[in-house]
């Protein structure tokens, strides 16, 4: 699963993907019209999946986003991923399913739905894989 293509940026809708960077800002491609525009870096922040993690318990502090969508992803046909508008209560048991190690205490309702907001962006476009050392061949 290779996410280092893939940004968020302010005031743009789902996840966006890197077509190049500029001094100025950052060009990238809405994925749904393909539609390349100039994202200023005066006017958005920019958050690269790649470099995102969520917080775990255990001997690691926390774990690659790539690594949260690959379990999600193993898990899909027995626990598909419910609404990011669901009560906190059934968005914890669904993590909880799917990052059983999740510390509770840090990752947020706010952090699950986004976490499920971007998976089934990206997994209904078709743009997550089921190899998750496909990046490390590159």
């Amino acid at each position: 699963m290779n996410l280092k293509d893939y940004v968020i940026v302010t005031g743009m809708p789902g996840v966006q993907k890197i077509v190049a960077t500029r001094n100025n800002g950052m060009l990238v491609e809405d994925l749904d019209t393909g539609k390349v525009r100039l994202a200023p870096s005066r006017k958005h922040q920019f958050s690269p999946l790649d470099s995102m993690s969520m917080y775990v318990t255990g001997e690691e502090d926390s774990i690659a986003l790539k690594e949260v969508f690959q379990s999600m992803l193993d898990k899909l046909n027995e626990t598909p991923p419910i609404s990011p508008d669901s009560p906190t209560a059934e968005l914890r048991t669904y993590f909880t399913a799917v990052v059983p190690n999740h510390d509770p205490e840090r990752v947020h309702a706010s952090d699950i739905k986004k976490a499920i907001r971007w998976f089934t962006f990206m997994n209904d476009r078709g743009l997550l894989t089921g190899d998750p050392d496909a990046d490390e061949e590159e």
